[in-house]
């Protein structure tokens, strides 16, 4: 399934910038950033928990925000692309 992670560290202090770069570094590990703090992932549920277990043992809950949108196996019809960066297709190798 397709599942879109979202994020909002607060970066104020040096323990937010900290928090920051170790959210997108698991993100990385899972997905393709698309934009800043949103990431593509394709991933079973078993998966997608534990990729939220990681994330959320990394904010603050006080300052930071995490979203997932479950966007399910028929994804490709459920997004669309307007402008710069152009769509890629997720399933493909990443290193060819």
């Amino acid at each position: 399934m397709l599942v879109l992670i979202t994020y909002d560290v607060n970066t104020q202090t040096a323990e937010g910038r900290t928090r920051l770069r170790k959210v997108a570094k698991q993100c990385v590990n899972y997905g393709q950033r698309v934009q800043n703090s949103v990431f593509e992932c394709v991933m079973d549920a078993a998966k997608a928990r534990e990729v939220k277990e990681k994330l959320g043992r990394i904010i603050d809950k006080e300052t930071d925000s995490l979203r997932f949108y479950y966007l399910g196996d028929n994804y490709k019809n459920k997004v669309e692309h307007i402008g710069a960066k152009g769509g890629y297709d997720v399933e493909a190798p990443l290193i060819v």
